[in-house]
């Protein structure tokens, strides 16, 4: 049956009740212009056998690459159980939780999930989530300018702060009479200096590690930031935060919002997605915070329950006063990182972080052992570092591929002034054999070029 069952008769009925005399006339305010569906090649029909058997022949040009890409999206070890649970009836097909009485299990793993999070990042509130790391920072800069009261639009944004992240921001702010301020990094560390000259800002933005992998310094640039009068966003990657201080512990009294991906927190890297963002802040900001947020109460028969508390979109009855359009969050996604946190427990993720520390120095000592490949950036990083060249990467990337290895992500798009650079990261998926067969490629591979 179709999904909208209606016959033709049904069709008739409805559209002489409303006077229109085709479905095209409901559309008609479309400009001519962009109407393409004429101009739409669809396929021959399939049945079922044939669309499995072009799935399977799809699905069969995939390779499997030794991994060493990471820029935002990272390849972890997921516990088969996490998505087994989460793909459950109960999860998988659940949706927006308005109904409390209905949606109790679904309540309580956000509830579950807030309480990790504020725990992880040291904030005092969380939210349900929002769609993936970038928009959250985005909402991140949209509040930090609505606490100040238009005292300053303008945001302090280090260039080491994810590109793409960074052109994400802009467009959503961009019409907003925000200012993005770009500051620029330490070419030696690779960090970004205190920007001694601003004083007229909203907030600022400070990446732990930041995009080159570096640990930037937070305690200063946050105390630096607060006695100028600004907010601090911390961005964050939530598996580091097992090992480093969290945001809330920055400086003398702490980031006032955090954000980040929670991507590592058992979802697979699937082509780019679904993801999720993470927001977490002060009590006092909490107001001013986008999407849901769950809270517990009691019932009538003083039992613990779940339900919805403060929604910040304009449909839920704020109109004008709505401080986001954000609502709907990465529920499902959410889920699995809630069970695989509740899976590895503190332990666990202080051992991946370790682990995958401990691979990306072995990896940059190794690769650096070979001629014409130096580190680019002194100082501490976390589990990605910047490798320089003395000759173009992309015959280089391209040979390791033919070997079956993605060896990094040439920087040299979004930081030319860099030279030939390239962005490296061994989690704690790959073994000492790995990064042996990483060194030896890339040897021939310089050998070849």
């Amino acid at each position: 049956m179709p999904f909208i069952p209606h016959t033709e008769q049904d069709v008739a009925a409805m559209l002489a009740v409303i006077g229109a005399d085709s479905p095209d006339r409901l559309f008609d305010e479309i400009p001519a212009g962009l109407d393409h569906r004429s101009d739409q090649q669809t396929a021959p029909a399939l049945n079922e056998m044939q669309v499995t058997r072009l799935m399977n022949a799809r699905a069969a040009r995939d390779a499997q690459p030794l991994n060493f890409i990471g820029a935002g999206a990272y390849e972890h070890h997921v516990p088969a159980a996490v998505w087994q649970l989460a793909t459950r009836g109960e999860f998988y097909t659940a949706y927006t939780p308005y109904q409390a009485e209905a949606s109790q299990g679904t309540l309580q793993l956000i509830y579950e999930y807030q309480s990790m999070m504020t725990a992880l990042t040291g904030m005092e509130v969380s939210n349900a989530s929002l769609y993936d790391g970038a928009s959250a920072l985005a909402e991140a800069v949209l509040m930090a300018v609505r606490v100040q009261k238009g005292a300053s639009n303008r945001v302090l944004m280090p260039k080491t702060v994810s590109p793409i992240w960074r052109k994400v921001i802009h467009t959503l702010v961009k019409n907003q009479g925000i200012e993005l301020v770009e500051l620029g990094y330490d070419a030696a560390t690779g960090t970004t200096p205190l920007p001694e000259n601003e004083r007229d800002f909203a907030a600022l933005v400070v990446p732990q590690p930041n995009f080159f992998g570096q640990l930037e310094e937070v305690d200063q640039l946050t105390d630096w930031a607060h006695q100028a009068g600004g907010q601090v966003i911390a961005v964050v990657n939530p598996v580091s935060l097992a090992v480093l201080k969290p945001p809330g512990q920055w400086g003398s009294r702490g980031a006032d919002i955090a954000v980040g991906d929670g991507q590592p927190l058992g979802a697979p890297l699937s082509n780019g997605g679904p993801y999720y963002g993470f927001l977490t802040c002060r009590q006092s900001l909490v107001r001013q915070m986008p999407g849901r947020l769950v809270g517990a109460t009691v019932d009538l028969d003083g039992k613990t329950g779940y339900t919805l508390t403060l929604q910040a979109r304009e449909q839920h009855i704020r109109r004008a006063k709505a401080t986001s359009n954000i609502c709907t969050n990465q529920g499902l996604v959410v889920a699995a990182s809630t069970i695989f946190m509740s899976l590895v427990g503190p332990q666990g993720l202080r051992g991946m972080a370790l682990q995958s520390w401990r691979n990306t120095t072995d990896l940059i000592n190794r690769a650096t052992g070979l001629p014409s490949v130096q580190r680019a950036f002194a100082g501490t990083s976390f589990h990605e570092a910047v490798l320089r060249f003395d000759r173009p990467l992309a015959p280089v990337l391209k040979s390791m591929r033919a070997d079956g290895i993605l060896a990094g992500l040439d920087l040299g798009r979004d930081y030319p002034e860099l030279g030939p650079a390239l962005l490296v990261c061994a989690t704690e998926t790959k073994t000492g054999e790995d990064l042996q067969q990483y060194v030896d490629a890339l040897l021939a591979a310089m050998e070849r070029v």
